[in-house]
This record gives structure tokens, sequence and C-alpha cells, in this order.
């Protein structure tokens, strides 16, 4: 079996690398070459393009930045896509995004996998993902095999978009709650209150404000999840609240915070550095 990962950022990079370890055969891709070959040292096959990467691969994997880059890319590999294939999307690509590469799976031939994962950078590489399947029952059992190597966990959820829905559930969660802490902690700091004293071991006290606020404090963004993916998502998530008809002004906010940061340079950086837009405002 040769598995095809197209999109070797910090989560299709780590998810290739898992996969690896248990010596399958993995070819990988990414738009930017340079990103792909340090997986050759691990054992990957660096394709040059889309269509050379998923050349006799079963299943093919995109791990892509949104919905529109995954249908590019997957219009080019469609050449050497066996009708058939097992197609595992694990992109965000919110629920319009979704219905719509179901859409274009249809039309390729392609089994249809709607799998976004819950997770970061520490978590992918650690084999230790959250994977919300969605698709058709009879694959069910090899959607779970293959996600061993790459997650704790596999959460199945119907048919193919409940995935993607789900996921913005919780990155609706991250991203109000990320940017609701840099509120804090920058209120904190210009008030010369240390806000992790106040709130540790206590109930109001919660992980990711350990592990977020010492980066707000100190100013320096290691990526996890990067603060661009955090304005794309709190995007879509306003979308989703929309045609569901619950109010998106929460998340609206933060989709305002992150999108300040990313134009201030940080697109790249943690979704940490929303600090940047509450604690120094326009």
């Amino acid at each position: 079996m040769t598995l095809a990962v197209l999109g070797t950022g910090i989560m299709g990079a780590a998810i290739a690398r898992n996969w690896l370890r248990t010596s399958r055969d993995v070819r990988v891709w990414n738009r930017t070459r340079a990103n792909a070959q340090p997986l050759a040292a691990d054992g990957a096959v660096v394709a040059g393009t889309p269509a050379d990467a998923v050349r006799g691969a079963d299943p093919v994997v995109t791990m892509l930045f949104d919905a529109e880059s995954v249908a590019e890319v997957m219009r080019a590999a469609a050449p050497e896509l066996a009708p058939g294939t097992l197609w595992l999307q694990m992109s965000t690509v919110g629920a319009g995004g979704a219905d719509e590469l179901g859409a274009l799976a249809a039309e390729l031939g392609l089994v249809y996998v709607d799998a976004p994962v819950l997770g970061t950078r520490g978590p992918a590489e650690q084999g230790k993902l959250n994977v919300l399947a969605s698709g058709p029952e009879e694959v069910r059992a090899r959607v779970e095999e293959l996600a061993a190597p790459i997650a704790a966990k596999v959460t199945w959820l119907g048919p193919a978009g409940q995935g993607s829905r789900a996921k913005l559930v919780v990155n609706s969660w991250v991203v109000t709650s990320v940017a609701a802490l840099a509120q804090s902690v920058a209120l904190a700091d210009a008030l010369d209150v240390d806000f992790l004293s106040l709130v540790s071991g206590g109930a109001l006290d919660m992980p990711y404000a350990q592990v977020k606020t010492p980066l707000m404090r100190g100013r320096e963004y290691p990526v996890a999840f990067p603060a661009e993916g955090a304005a794309k998502d709190a995007r879509l998530v306003g979308e989703l609240a929309a045609r569901a008809g619950v109010d998106s002004s929460v998340v609206d906010a933060a989709r305002a915070l992150y999108e300040e940061a990313v134009a201030r340079g940080f697109a790249a950086d943690d979704l940490a550095a929303v600090y940047e837009a509450i604690r120094s405002p326009k």
C-alpha cells in the first residue's frame, strides 16, 4: 500500500512521518518543494507534482489550507487518480467547502471521507490527533486502521461533511477562547498584574491558558496553530453560524482581531499573536 500526502505543512508533515514510522510507503507533495524535502530523510518519496504523488496510491490524503487549494490540487492530480481510490480529506475547509469537495470526489469517482483533525503541532507529532471522520460506513474500519499511527482517537460522525461541521464547533471555542485570553492578559500586563497567578489551580484555570499566556507575555509566538489559519477558521465558523441561524458576533469579533494580527505580519506565527492586536491597538 502506498499513501500519498498532498500538503506537508505542520500537520501534513507530522502525519506523513508517523505513517513512515510504520514502514508504509509514503509519497509526499507540497507546493513549495523545500517544505516537503526533509521528509525524504524519513523515507518518503518527494513528488514533483500532485499527479506524480498519487500515481498508484490509495489512500490519498489532503492537508492543505482551504477548500480552494484542495480542489485545485486534486484537479491537478486527477489524471493519475484511479476510480475508487479512498480520499481522506483532512484539511479544515468548512461546511460548504466539505460539501463542494464531496461533489468533486463524486465527479472523479473517488471514495470521499471528510476527516479533519483536532490537535495542533504537538499532538500531530506524537500521533495523538482526534480524527473527525465522516463518510461511507463501508470504509469506516479501513479509515480507523489507517488512522491508528496518527491518532489517539477516531470519532465517526456519519455522512461525509459532518466531520467538517464538528471541527468548526470545536474551533469556534479555540479561536474565541484564545482571543478572550489575549484580552485578559493584555489588560493584566498593562496594569502590571500577573494574570496566571490569579487563575492557576482554580475553577477559571484551563490548560490552554497555561500554554498560551507565556507566549503572549514574552511576545514570541512559536507556531502550533498559525494566526492565518485561526482567521480563516473564524470566518468559516461565522458562515456556518449564519447558515444555522445562530448569532456569530463573538466569533466575528475574534476574526477581526486575528485578521489585524495577520495584517501586522503575524500570519505564520501562533494564534497567540492575537495579543498584538489587543495590546497595541490601532
